[in-house]
Order: structure tokens, then C-alpha cells, then sequence
């Protein structure tokens, strides 16, 4: 399928009414859809310094007559801001309006770039416009109502209208989205104007030259025929001159002429995500001459075409590696600066995103000028949501294809089209999100498609299955939160199919995740395997992570409200877990043998995938040290190829570190290859071992470690070095459910976040009595056997004290209790509170972490422990990493599991403590409870309890009812 490259301007279309999703047709009548005027903003005008001024800064509010009036930011939420409008209530912005003098004689005009969710602009008490959508930008002339001096500009606002319930746009972010959201600029045209301009790019056959077409319209509001001349030149990055023309267009008074240019240009530097290469286009406007209007704008060449199921960017197939992005910060809500939104597009090109699907409403332009400049591929998105989605309450009594609808979901399509289509990052057109196709959708998705031939549609329903599927003809297929076991149902489908939404960041588990953070380490090892099967499948288009940024909105009254933590990054910009993890899933430079290298002949031979759409790895720098000396190597491998890199080394060499930068300056990879393993120390001292007993308890003694063994219950109650204590009770077998808890709030759509989400308290199973016991003495040390009867489970344990001074702790239990799906088993101990400091040497899932990561390899992480009244402390930015981040249980780097551990010790500040030693198989996880230190080494660890990610991160849960778990501890004493 081939999308032709034409471009849209004003005009109108004539519309069929349906009636429901019977197709049956109520009103023949075609009714018009007018296209709103939406000027270029222009650079320059003839006669003034300033052609644009913005508004944005202190405005005076109002909420009901006779009310005290306030300052408001503007852009910004009103709620954010302290203000309360009810449903019904109108909100009144007011602000003095200064017209340069200079402009006299000029149209006047202002640009709203997004005002929730209805609008009524008046100039000097006079009604100038209305406008109803909350995310898209409308122009409002003010030039009839405007006096000579002491103008007053007014925008009286209601929210939660029609366009909000369409877009689910208050339900979503758990309060009232209201107010003057964007930016506001005042700005000044010639009498004769640019009206409109839309660019697109077209290639030739081969790819090699192209074709700028520009269609423009030209008003004439200055009372009397005119003629014009605008002049287009295309100019590179260094400001030199590629093609220029003219061209002539003649304009009655008080009517609006169109026309089009096409400017051919030989072989130019093509705009992709990878490499964003922008032109700058200048038009001017010329009556008799002389020069009336100067506008630029950045042009990227690229093209789009669907073949064979795959979508093509320059006749190339990409494949999308994204994540969901909404406009969000915790203190000012879905109002946003310009330098979060460049911040964002910087944030998730580093984390190897090449793609942002802007839900579910379009992105501001900021973002839009941040993804054309980094290179990043966007989904703009209609600001329509759960349309006939049971999600939305108001579907209950609503009729979804009631065809009253239709003028508010085309409008919020069209106006989004209009203010966006110069942009060559959005390379594809959402008509809305989770919403229950119909008629209505078939006629949107007409008008989308004829107003911009040059770009797919895509509609965020299910492609197939049972839920939501309702036969949408959008030109992509989407599927939200696919399992692993997706191959069977790609195969039935001929278009390309987006995962709109998958690999969920956990968030609805919520006490699970405040009880431990270490869930969030868990998540990159099985995106990476999701997103390896959906790079290899042809017709996969690509996916976009739920979510790029936490959602969680800060009231002035105290309160946290929103969806929760379930973005890569938090709200303030801090990276997450699941962030780096997420980078290495979509690293575009692979290395397929780093768990197996190849050596031969003094060479390091690494079998490397090239997952770059556009870019040769002999692009990339590469650097590598080897054994502490660095060099540079070279790689010729192109896209979506194969092949192998070769490093240098020699016999002795025991470790490569190996890094890939991306030619637009950021690390896309960067691996430790392991060639000789260091070795561990396990020559530990000689000690005597011996035991003594009484009635009630066995004491063993082994070096300077004395051990209290209790004969009613078989627990070690005690253990000291000399006569400091170190462990005061354990190891006891014990079950950690999995809890799908969120913190008071039975549901997830329309649900807020909670202040109050406390962790949970575990504890090992409770022991009733031990019989058996039997003390031998070994070759090696002693052995204590006994059979365990707890209150829901039965079995045997034993201690082993080897003359090496470490101890095995072994545990069978056959559990009989309720919580029979664990998320974690294993053996629990308690130390004092003064032992503090954790400390760890693993195997991660990657061969390398950044040093600030809870999942890193090797660190040292302090408990910090603090008491909070709410999940977060409110309205407060944090000082350090999001690792540093504590409860009452600790820091989430502290009290965060560590899975498949070698070694791990918890000690006080002097060293004292216990060593856990493992093989790499095991996790563990510390964390204060009750005035004690909390120790608790996994034999079983899962990814936790979040329903929305699927397989393969949910692979490997266990029901244990009336099942055998087996499994041991190795420790010592520090």
C-alpha cells in the first residue's frame, strides 16, 4: 500500500450521518466540517521588531460572580494551582492586552495552544470565539474588538465538557483537568497574509531525489484586491542555499486563494529517527515587491509507505522500539514546560527508544520540535479515549455511535492533523485510544485519510481475540498487552500490527512494590526476550512500553492522586529500574555470544546483531578496554544485519569492556565480557566445632561463634561473635505471598493512587514444635536434624556447622497453608537494627549496570529507613537518586531483593555481620521490621503480582498446596 505525498489546507468536507453500528443511515443530509484556520506563525512582518509576543505569565482568575479574584500561571492546571471549578462552574481568565503601536494596521491575532476543555475568548467584553478540545492549538482574530489603548483580553473556561468525556482526559488523571494548559501568543500579520502552509516530501523510485511540495493559502483581510508573490527558499544545515522558486497568486479582498508549489532537490540528506537531518524552508510574502511576511520552518525528507504488511520510512523497514508518553510533572499536572518535554524526547532516545506513542492526546509542539531535531518517530494521538469502553462509566447510559458524537471525535482528529503535519517525526496518525470501533470511527478514519494521504492511521483497539475487537480499518492493526504466544495471530493479519501497549511497568501491585522495589529489577531480562521475538517477526510492527512517565499529580491540599508509578522514569525525571532495563531490551547493537565469547588466535570473536533501521555499525564509535588498555574498533555491519566484531587479546587477557555510541552521541550499548571467571575465596580458617546441651537447648560452638538451638521448636535463637550478637533469630523457612493489593482501591481504570500504601510485614512460618532431633558429629563439623511441625506446614531441617566457619541451613516443607502462591520462599533471619549495611556480588541479567542502579552487579547499599506519612512526601522534589528513596523498611536500593547472588552480607559499621554464600542462584532480600533487621535468602523469587505484564514476565509462578519445597542456606559469621 503507497501513501501519496500531498498535503492538506483549508477546506471542507462533506460527511455521511450513520446512526448506530447497524450502518443504518438517519439523515441523508451531509452536513460541512469546517477546517479551521490555523496561521504559520511568522518570523517576521514588515514594519515591526516583534511579529509574536507571548501571553504567558501572570493572568487574573475568577471562579463565580461576586468571587475574590487571584493570579494564575498561565499555561498551567487550575486545580494544580490550588483552584477548585465545578462541573458546570465557569473559571474567568482576564489579563491586560498591550498592542505594540507599531502593529497598527495589522491583523491581530492570538494562538491558544491548548485550553481545557471549553473556551469563550472576549476582547473588551466582545465574544471573539469559542472552541471546545483541551490538547490542540486554536487561533482566535481579534482585530474588530480591539480599541486604541487599555485592551483587556478575557477567556472564560469550563471544564469537564464534552471533548473532556470523549477523552477521559479528568477521569484518567484522577481530578479536573482545567484551565490554559499551553501557551498563549499574541501575534501580528500584513493585511495580505500566509494562511496556511503544508509541506510534504515525495521520492523518486530509488530513493535518491525528491520532490518538496508545498501547498499554501493566502488571505487577503485588508479590504481591496491584491496580488502576491511568495518566494520559497530550502537551505541546509550550514545555511546554504539547496532550491529555490517563486510563485504568484492573486487574492480578492476579504477572500482566501490557494495553490501549490513543488521544489525538486537532488539527492538530499534524508530525515530518519536515526539520523534527523532537518532543512530549513523560508517563504516569503511579497505585494508590489516589497516584503510583507517572513515565516521558517525546519523540513525533513522522508517518506512513508505500507508493502507486504511492513511499514516502510525512505523505503527501509523500521521496527518501532517506544514507549507511551503523557505530558505529566507532579507539581504543575498534564501542563508541562518546554524543557520537560525536550528533556523527555532526550531521556527515551538514550534509553534506545526510537518511537513515542503521545497518549492519549496530541503532544505539545515543543515535543514534537525536541522528536524532529533527536530523532524520534511519533504516534500523535487524537484526544479520544475508551469510546464505548466499559472503562468509562458515562458508556453505561451513552450510546457509542450516537451520531451527535461524530463533529467532536472528527474535530479532534482534524484540528491535531492541522497543527502537526509539518512535522516529519509523526509518522502516524491514532484516532484514539481503547475505544469500541463503529461507524463513527469508519468516517473519521475517511477524513483523516483524505485530509493526509502521506501517513497510516492506527486505531488502539484489539486486532483480534474476544476483547474490544470490533473490526476497526485503520491502516496498522493494533493489539494491546500481548503475551509471548503472538506468532499464531499475526499470521491471519495482512496489515502491520503495533502493540499500542505491552510489557507493563508495574504499578497496581502497589504494596507489593513499596514492600520491595526489587520487583522493578525484574523487568528488563524478559522485555528483552518479548522484544526479541517481536524484532524477528516480519509483520511485528513494533511496540510501545505502558508507560514512559510515572502518573501521579501532587495537589496543593496534600493529597497524591493519578494512576501510580508506571513509567520508566518518575515524575521528576529520575530513571528507574525499569528504564536501563528497557534500554537494553532495545539496544539496536546486540551481542549474541556474550554468555558464550569465542577466542581464536589472540582474537575475541563477538557474533553482533545490527538492529539499527538505517544505520551501519561503521557508524558507531566502538571503543574497548582489555585488561585496562583502551582501543577503537571498527565494524561493518549493516542494518538489520549480522555479523562479527573482532578484539584483540592474549592468553592472559580476563575481561573486555566493550562500548557502542550512536553517531548522535549517546551510548546505545555497553557490555563486560567475562573470559576468565575471578576466582572466589573460599579458604576460609580452620575453627573447632563442638556442642553442649541441656533440656531445653543445644548450644554449638564453632571458633568464636556461639549458636542457641532451642529443642522445643529447633530455632537458632541466637547467635554471637564473642558476646556481641549477630543474628537473634533464624533461619526459619518462610513464605512471602504474592499480593496484588493496591493499596485500597479495588479497581484500576478510573482509581486513583493512595496516600496511604503501606508495605507489607513477612514473617517466617510460625513453629509449633520439632521432634527427631538428632545431633551427629561429622568429619566435618556437626549436624542437627529434626522434624519441623508449623502451624500450616510440616517437614524437616537441619543445621551443618563445618569446621570452615560457615553454616548450612537446610529446610523440606510440605506447606498446607492459604497462601499457597508465593512470590518468594525461603529461609528468614532477624539481626539487630545495627546492622545496616548490605552489601552484594551477583550475576544480573546484564553484564553491566549503572552505578546508581538497584540491580547492579556488585554494590554496597545503606538502610536509611524513614518514616512517611504517604507513598512519596508530597509537593517535594527529591534531593538524590530514585534508588535513595526509603520507607520504614529502608532505601529501595537497601530493602530491594538481589536476585541470583554469589555472595551477600549484612554487617553493622565495624564489619560485624553475617555472609551469605551462594552460586548464583539464589536472591536475597533485607529490610527492618519490628526493630529488627530482616534477612530473608530466596530459593524462589518471581516477578510479583502486576496483571498487565504478560508472559514471559509472569512465566514461572507456582501454586505450592500441599507440595514439597526444598532448599538451603549457606552462611557465616563475619
Amino acid at each position: 500500500m503507497r501513501f501519496l505525498k500531498i498535503s492538506f489546507f483549508i477546506l471542507s468536507i462533506s460527511l455521511s450521518l450513520y446512526a448506530d453500528a447497524r450502518n443504518s443511515i438517519v439523515n441523508a443530509e451531509a452536513f460541512k466540517a469546517n477546517i479551521p484556520r490555523l496561521s504559520p506563525l511568522p518570523q517576521e512582518v514588515a514594519g515591526t521588531k516583534n511579529a509574536q509576543l507571548t501571553l504567558n505569565g501572570k493572568w487574573q482568575f475568577t471562579v463565580g460572580a461576586g468571587n475574590k479574584t487571584a493570579a494564575i500561571e498561565v499555561p498551567g492546571e487550575w486545580e494544580m494551582q490550588g483552584f477548585t471549578v465545578h462541573e458546570g462552574e465557569t473559571a474567568l481568565y482576564s489579563r491586560p492586552l498591550n498592542i505594540p503601536a507599531e502593529w497598527n494596521g495589522k491583523r491581530i491575532k492570538i494562538r491558544f495552544d491548548g485550553v481545557s476543555s471549553h473556551a469563550v475568548v472576549k476582547v473588551n467584553g466582545k465574544q471573539v470565539a469559542s472552541h471546545e478540545g483541551g490538547f490542540v492549538p486554536f487561533e482566535v482574530d481579534i482585530t474588530s474588538a480591539l480599541k486604541s489603548s487599555d485592551n483587556i483580553l478575557q477567556v472564560e473556561v469550563q471544564a469537564l465538557t464534552i471533548s473532556d468525556r470523549l477523552a477521559c482526559v479528568s477521569q484518567y488523571a484522577a481530578h479536573t483537568v482545567g484551565g490554559i494548559l499551553r501557551k498563549v501568543t499574541l501575534f501580528a500579520l500584513p493585511g495580505i497574509n500566509i494562511a496556511d502552509m503544508a509541506v510534504t516530501t515525495t521520492f523518486d523510485s530509488r530513493f535518491k531525489n525528491a520532490s518538496l511540495n508545498i501547498q499554501y493559502s493566502a488571505a487577503n483581510e485588508a479590504n481591496r484586491s491584491g496580488n502576491a508573490t511568495l518566494k520559497f527558499r530550502l537551505s541546509d544545515k550550514e545555511g546554504k542555499i539547496v532550491t529555490e522558486s517563486a510563485s504568484d497568486i492573486s487574492v480578492n479582498a476579504n477572500a482566501t486563494s490557494s495553490k501549490s508549489v513543488t521544489l525538486k532537490v537532488n539527492s538530499p540528506k534524508k530525515w530518519d529517527a536515526e539520523h534527523p537531518y532537518l532543512y530549513t524552508l523560508t517563504t516569503e510574502l511579497y505585494e508590489n515587491g516589497k516584503l510583507l511576511q517572513r515565516n521558517t520552518q525546519r523540513v525533513g525528507f522522508r517518506q512513508i509507505d505500507i508493502k507486504n504488511g511492513q511499514l516502510l520510512v525512505n523505503g527501509m523497514p523500521v521496527k518501532l522500539r517506544g514507549v507511551n508518553r503523557h505530558d505529566i510533572y507532579p507539581l504543575t499536572g498534564r501542563s508541562i514546560t518546554p524543557d520537560l518535554c525536550r528533556k523527555d524526547a532526550e531521556l527515551f532516545r538514550a534509553g534506545n527508544c526510537n518511537y513515542i506513542r503521545t497518549s492519549h492526546y496530541p503532544p505539545s509542539t515543543e515535543f514534537l520540535e525536541a522528536a524532529d531535531e533527536l530523532g524520534l518517530f511519533v504516534e500523535s494521538e487524537a484526544a479520544l479515549c475508551w469510546v464505548g469502553h466499559g472503562a468509562a462509566p458515562v458508556w453505561r447510559k451513552w450510546d457509542y455511535s450516537d451520531t451527535r458524537f461524530l463533529p467532536f471525535m472528527v474535530a479532534a482528529n482534524v484540528e491535531k492533523m492541522i497543527a502537526q503535519r509539518n512535522h516529519p517525526s509523526i509518522i502516524i496518525w491514532s484516532l484514539g485510544n481503547e475505544s469500541r470501533w463503529s461507524p463513527l470511527w469508519s468516517k473519521v478514519n475517511e477524513i483523516v485519510k483524505q485530509l493526509d494521504p502521506s501517513r497510516p492511521t492506527s486505531f488502539h483497539d484489539q486486532a483480534w481475540g474476544k476483547g474490544n475487537h470490533y473490526g476497526s480499518q485503520a491502516d496498522i492493526a493494533v493489539y494491546h498487552y500481548p503475551n509471548l504466544r503472538f506468532e499464531a495471530f499475526l499470521d491471519t493479519i495482512k496489515r502491520p500490527v503495533l502493540f499500542g501497549e505491552y510489557a507493563h511497568v508495574s504499578c497496581y501491585n502497589r504494596r507489593e512494590l513499596v514492600t520491595d522495589p526489587g520487583i522493578r529489577d525484574g523487568y528488563g531480562a524478559p522485555l528483552a526476550q518479548m522484544y526479541t521475538a517481536m524484532y524477528k517477526y516480519k509483520s511485528c510492527l513494533g511496540g510501545a512500553i505502558w508507560s514512559g512517565i510515572d502518573d501521579t499529580f501532587h495537589l496543593p491540599d496534600g493529597r497524591i492522586i493519578g494512576y501510580g508509578p508506571w513509567g520508566v522514569i518518575d515524575g521528576w525525571r529520575r530513571l528507574k529500574p525499569e528504564y536501563f532495563g528497557m534500554k537494553k531490551a532495545y539496544s539496536p547493537v546486540v551481542i549474541t555470544n556474550i554468555s558464550h565469547p569465542v577466542v581464536e588466535k589472540n582474537n575475541l570473536k563477538l557474533s553482533v546483531e545490527n538492529r539499527y533501521d538505517f544505520t551501519n555499525l561503521k557508524e558507531l564509535k566502538i571503543s574497548c578496554t582489555v585488561d585496562g588498555k583502551s582501543q577503537t574498533i571498527h565494524a561493518d555491519i549493516p542494518p538489520h544485519g549480522q555479523g562479527v566484531v573482532n578484539i584483540p587479546v592474549n592468553g592472559t587477557s580476563k575481561e573486555v569492556l566493550i562500548s557502542f555510541t550512536d553517531p548522535r552521541g549517546f551510548i546505545a550499548n555497553e557490555e563486560k565480557i567475562i573470559l576468565k571467571e575471578s576466582p572466589v575465596n573460599e579458604n576460609y580458617d580452620k575453627v573447632n566445632v563442638s556442642y553442649a546441651e541441656n533440656d531445653a537447648s543445644i548450644t554449638v560452638q564453632q571458633g568464636k561463634i556461639t549458636y542457641l538451638i532451642s529443642k522445643t521448636t529447633g530455632m537458632i535463637l541466637s547467635v554471637k561473635k564473642e558476646s556481641k550478637e549477630i543474628v537473634r533469630q533464624g533461619p526459619v523457612f518462610g513464605i512471602v505471598p504474592l499480593n496484588k493489593d493496591d493499596g485500597g482501591k479495588p479497581g484500576v481504570a478510573n482509581q486513583t493512587y493512595q496516600n496511604d500504601i503501606y508495605p507489607f510485614k513477612n514473617y517466617p512460618l510460625s513453629v509449633r514444635f520439632t521432634d527427631s532431633l538428632s545431633v551427629q558429629k561429622q568429619a566435618d563439623g556437626i549436624k542437627i536434624s529434626m522434624n519441623v511441625t508449623y502451624t500450616n506446614a510440616e517437614g524437616k531441617q537441619s543445621y551443618h556447622f563445618l569446621n570452615n566457619g560457615t553454616v548450612t541451613a537446610g529446610y523440606q516443607v510440605q506447606y498446607k497453608g492459604v497462601d499457597s502462591l508465593p512470590r518468594q520462599y525461603g529461609m528468614m533471619m532477624q539481626l539487630p537494627v545495627n546492622f545496616d549495611r548490605l552489601s552484594w556480588k551477583r550475576k544480573g541479567d546484564f553484564s553491566m549496570y549503572p552505578d546508581n542502579n538497584i540491580g547492579r552487579n556488585e554494590g554496597e547499599a545503606y538502610l536509611n529507613a524513614v518514616h512517611l506519612r504517604s507513598v512519596e512526601k508530597p509537593r517535594e522534589m527529591p534531593a538524590g537518586d530514585w534508588r535513595d528513596d526509603a520507607n520504614d523498611l529502608g532505601s529501595n536500593d537497601f530493602r530491594s531483593t538481589k536476585r541470583y547472588i554469589y555472595r551477600a552480607s549484612l554487617t553493622d559499621k565495624s564489619g560485624n555481620g553475617i555472609e551469605i554464600i551462594s552460586d548464583g542462584t539464589q536472591a536475597v532480600r533485607a529490610w527492618l521490621q519490628d526493630e529488627r533487621m530482616q534477612l530473608l535468602v530466596a530459593d524462589y523469587n518471581n516477578n510479583g503480582s502486576e496483571p498487565f505484564y504478560r508472559p514471559p514476565a509472569s512465566d514461572g509462578k507456582i501454586n505450592i498446596a500441599r507440595k514439597t519445597v526444598s532448599g538451603q542456606v549457606t552462611f557465616r559469621i563475619k
